[in-house]
């Protein structure tokens, strides 16, 4: 028999008495032919066991050589060596809670390799059990599946267990949007407050709330009646600025702070940079606004930090979400309204232009969002809405029956 070329697969019996079996499936990282070895009693099972490993290799499906990951390793790496520096901070604020919360201390022991869908569901189960809200779960879970889909195109693994397993059911929480009373009533709280003009582009564009927060005087032309959204204000992050002496325990509070990073990102999509058309009653607070805001940039004198905020504190600077959020909450208080998120404003003016029929293409412009799918999500079939549909109907069925009978 003649030799058999490089690379080709061998069976033979060694002098252990077990029969070898040896197949290359492709390189090693130095280069060198990545050969692999199984091993069986009898040749039938060692060529039974070298065939699947040729039809593996001919697949592209066999594991990478290298450690054995467990799903704790894994996940730490993923999170901070691949996902840090190729998304964004919020985004990876969310996966490493993720991780850190949830997957580790749930799954983190097992196999990355011998990971089911049965211990995904369980771990989900356990969350809700625990307290955990169902979309929490979901969020957790599209967490895992991004991680161990980059796992699989790095051949860790053969397959994601994540796209098998189930997630808890999600129930559509109805959402009930403000009237247009209880905006007024919103807007007349409002007016005798600091960054009164905030609220009314809130509740009549329907900016989110970093967006909102993001915004420059630059952003803003009130001779055009229009407002451009560029950016996105993030949460601050602090680090301590002294030797560790101020004896403060949240970097935040320390007298000689560091910000971690920036004050503002660009916004998420191409749909989230949008211009927006003003109402003229909006272009006149935020003339008053204007007003209002240099008199306290006079009174701050040299504590004024000039950023040039649409929306700032009593000194000049960015405004907190946190601040802004229990303003909102302060706002729903003193104008006597139930409760409800900062977002539902963003309900509210899906709400306002659904009410006004303003056409879908043109609501997605306003509002930013990058397919028309998001509109369901938003709009709200108000009662006012309800009401117009009843008389319609009414109107169509009676009036034409009434107009046959004569």
């Amino acid at each position: 028999m003649g030799r058999k070329p490089n690379g080709a697969s061998s069976i033979y019996k060694g002098s252990d008495g077990y029969w070898h079996g040896r197949v290359t499936v492709g390189l090693r990282d130095d280069g060198e032919p990545d050969r692999r070895h199984v091993q069986a009693k009898t040749e039938r099972e060692v060529i039974a066991r070298v065939r699947k490993l040729e039809r593996d290799r001919d697949n592209a499906t066999v594991r990478k050589p290298g450690q054995r990951w467990t799903v704790e390793k894994w996940l730490t790496h993923w999170v901070e060596n691949i996902a840090a520096p190729a998304v964004r901070e919020n985004t990876i604020a969310g996966y490493r809670v993720a991780v850190n919360r949830h997957l580790i201390p749930g799954l983190g022991a097992h196999r990355l390799d011998r990971l089911e869908p049965e211990h995904l569901e369980k771990l989900y189960a356990a969350m809700v059990r625990r307290g955990s809200k169902p979309a929490t779960a979901h969020q957790v879970h599209r967490t895992l599946r991004t991680a161990l889909n980059e796992a699989v195109r790095r051949g860790h693994i053969m397959r994601n267990p994540a796209t098998f397993a189930k997630t808890p059911r999600v129930s559509d929480e109805e959402i009930e949007p403000y009237t247009v009373e209880e905006v007024r009533k919103l807007l007349d709280q409002a007016a005798a407050r600091r960054n009164s003009a905030r609220w009314a582009i809130a509740l009549s564009l329907g900016l989110r709330q970093n967006e909102a927060l993001g915004l420059k005087w630059s952003d803003v032309n009130l001779d055009e009646g229009t407002l451009t959204v560029r950016r996105g204000r993030l949460r601050p992050r602090w680090d301590h600025g002294c030797a560790g002496d101020c004896g403060k325990r949240f970097a935040g509070y320390c007298p000689k702070r560091r910000p971690q990073r920036a004050d503002t990102t660009e916004t998420k999509s191409r749909a989230g940079r949008r211009s927006i058309g003003l109402p003229d009653e909006l272009v006149q607070l935020l003339r008053e606004h204007a007003v209002r805001q240099q008199a306290e940039r006079e009174q701050a004198a040299q504590l004024w930090r000039e950023g040039d905020w649409l929306f700032a504190t009593a000194t000049g600077e960015a405004v907190n979400p946190r601040t802004d959020y229990a303003e909102w909450k302060r706002l729903l208080k003193l104008a006597g309204l139930r409760d409800g998120r900062l977002h539902d404003a963003r309900h509210t003016a899906a709400t306002v232009l659904l009410v006004l029929g303003v056409a879908e293409r043109a609501v997605m412009g306003i509002m930013g969002w990058s397919n028309s799918s998001m509109a369901t999500r938003y709009q709200h079939i108000t009662r006012q809405v309800q009401l117009n549909v009843a008389r319609q109907v009414g109107a169509l069925i009676w009036n034409s029956t009434k107009v046959n009978e004569n």
